[in-house]
């Protein structure tokens, strides 16, 4: 496995890249464009300013997450020819730059959802937490303010911009159930895919976190059947998937390693976190080690190990811990622990082959 760390950019991130390189094993960043607005084109220039403050580090840019997919796209509007035609030019500018991995997404409106982004846990730090019962039958717009009123960084799927839209992007998603979400994504794919595998970029879809419909929302990127669903729309090396282990983890009728195991060669990024489920439905993310949540970390990386995985994985969100005013979930602290209790894993099964 190639071990990378997302980072946010010089602008919108506090950490320096001096930090992450001082991280056992990390090889890359994983990044983004945070200053562009979904469908628009990312530009040569604007991409290259990027790999110059990275190239001093001896860190990577091979996996872009996220380029945000814009949402007449997704609801099928006539307007998406012209998002997608600048995806595919971003694609063919990040080609230029070694780029081998995009993550992206294909959930309405918000990325990923919390109800709290710093949930106190009982040793003391603070994390993202879902509770369930401010979610059903309530305003979506009353949780984005909950959530984004004291919020200095731009959250991934949360930026200001698709937020001040919320309400009638809400209403236009009232005509779209899950089998029009999945047309528009075989629609997509369609149009993008022959050119990433054109110049030798896999497209890698996140599941949709939590993995259940939220707000009345279709929600189609959510288990087993479903990701094979997506790999089936368009049958190429290009078309794959992203795992995660906390939007799959948050259903515990998700089998993580059997998941694995089935769709190894089409799992071009990983991101690996723990998260303790409750049997009211809501879950808190915990820190990486095994018996602090209900994911099964070992099993996990077990059934890496036994593929033979060589993509890209990452520590996904981690606790705010030590007093570090960090972004939600994305501190460096508890990443860089989740990393090297990873490494313990990964060390220990190689040691035993």
């Amino acid at each position: 496995m190639e071990m990378v760390f997302r980072w946010f950019g010089e602008e919108n991130d506090h950490i320096p890249l001096a930090h992450i390189q001082q991280i056992p094993g990390v090889k890359g960043v994983v990044w983004s464009l945070h200053n562009k607005v979904a469908g628009e084109k990312w530009s040569t220039d604007d991409i290259k300013e990027l790999q110059q403050q990275v190239d001093p580090y001896n860190l990577h840019i091979e996996v872009v997450e996220s380029v945000n997919i814009h949402e007449d796209i997704k609801l099928g509007l006539p307007t998406r020819d012209k998002y997608i035609e600048n995806y595919i030019e971003t694609i063919q500018e990040l080609s230029k730059v070694g780029v081998k991995v995009i993550c992206y997404n294909f959930m309405p409106v918000f990325d990923w959802i919390r109800t709290d982004l710093f949930k106190e846990l009982p040793d003391g730090s603070t994390a993202l937490f879902y509770e369930k019962q401010l979610i059903e039958g309530n305003d979506p717009s009353e949780l984005v303010e909950r959530v984004m009123k004291d919020e200095n960084f731009t959250l991934p799927g949360w930026e200001p911009e698709r937020m001040e839209q919320l309400s009638e992007i809400l209403e236009a998603y009232k005509k779209v159930d899950e089998e029009m979400l999945w047309d528009n994504l075989k629609y997509f794919l369609e149009a993008v895919i022959p050119v990433a595998e054109k110049y030798n970029i896999k497209l890698a879809i996140h599941p949709d976190d939590p993995p259940w419909p939220v707000f009345g929302l279709p929600r189609i990127v959510i288990n087993a059947e479903n990701l094979g669903r997506v790999l089936e729309l368009v049958d190429s090396p290009s078309n794959g998937l992203t795992f995660c282990s906390g939007s799959l983890g948050a259903n515990p009728a998700n089998d993580l390693p059997a998941i694995i195991r089935r769709y190894a060669d089409k799992i071009h990024f990983a991101h690996v976190r723990n998260l303790k489920r409750f049997d009211n439905g809501d879950f808190i993310e915990t820190s990486h080690k095994m018996s602090d949540g209900s994911v099964d970390m070992f099993g996990i990386m077990k059934a890496f190990h036994e593929v033979g995985y060589t993509g890209y994985i990452r520590p996904d969100h981690g606790r705010h811990i030590w007093d570090e005013v960090c972004r939600p979930g994305y501190g460096l602290y508890d990443r860089a622990l989740g990393i090297m209790y990873l490494w313990g894993i990964w060390d220990s099964l190689e040691q035993t082959k």
